[in-house]
């Protein structure tokens, strides 16, 4: 099993909306089962999958003083990828989720607050070792600022090669538990997410082999695709 932990210090930056999306794409693309955990008091995502009628992801809730636990749990009920996402300030929980991650991707806006903010959340990254991928998001078709967060965010990290655009079919489609591959299937906003999780996919499977654990599979029929996953909640 894979955890991928989408974290940003910096507010506003679209970890939640990213995190939905590319849960669903990595569901979509064969990639699962998957499951989502949400870390953000405001619970953002977890108000998005109760709103959601299309089947898969699952979602999990955890207790982060037993994440360890809760993710073995997951593992054990045959998950192969978690995606978390995490609160918009450096706390005691995200170092946790960092920690348990396989992959960071940090989302972050074109524009120079965020490009700022992004400092402290790779300083938290490179200090426990993990891998990242930073996410060029919400950003405005053929404005040079795109381009320039790109090159900038690339001297700390790697950025993944699709860019994600603003626009308005990503806030629609998470007003009722959908996502743009649903809701505006074949847009171009599906293609980036689509393209974007082929290239997160790549990633994974480059990252080294883990020890195996015997898995319990998941059968569709007891837990079904609207299951809670993990079990002890807050």
């Amino acid at each position: 099993m894979r955890v991928i932990a989408v974290t940003s210090q910096k507010g506003g930056s679209g970890k939640t909306t990213l995190t939905g999306h590319l849960g669903v794409a990595a569901e979509r693309a064969g990639a699962g089962p998957v499951a989502l955990i949400d870390t953000d008091p405001q619970g953002s995502l977890s108000d998005w999958w109760a709103e959601r009628t299309e089947g898969g992801p699952s979602f999990a809730r955890v207790n982060i003083g037993s994440l360890a636990q809760d993710l073995q749990m997951l593992r054990e009920r045959g998950i192969k990828l978690v995606f978390i996402d995490t609160p918009p300030a450096i706390t005691r929980s995200i170092q946790a989720v960092i920690q348990k991650a396989d992959l960071v991707v940090i989302p972050t806006r074109p524009s120079p607050h965020d490009l700022r903010a992004a400092g402290a959340t790779v300083d938290l990254v490179e200090r426990a070792e993990k891998p990242l991928v930073f996410v060029v998001n919400a950003a405005t078709a053929r404005a040079k600022l795109t381009g320039e967060a790109a090159i900038a965010l690339s001297q700390h990290g790697t950025v993944a090669p699709t860019i994600i655009h603003n626009r308005q079919d990503f806030a629609a489609s998470m007003i009722d538990g959908r996502t743009v591959m649903e809701a505006a299937t074949g847009g171009k906003s599906a293609e980036e997410i689509e393209a974007l999780w082929a290239y997160v996919d790549d990633r994974i499977k480059r990252l080294p082999v883990k020890a195996s654990f015997k898995a319990t599979p998941i059968h569709r029929g007891a837990f079904g695709t609207r299951a809670v996953a993990a079990a002890p909640q807050f």
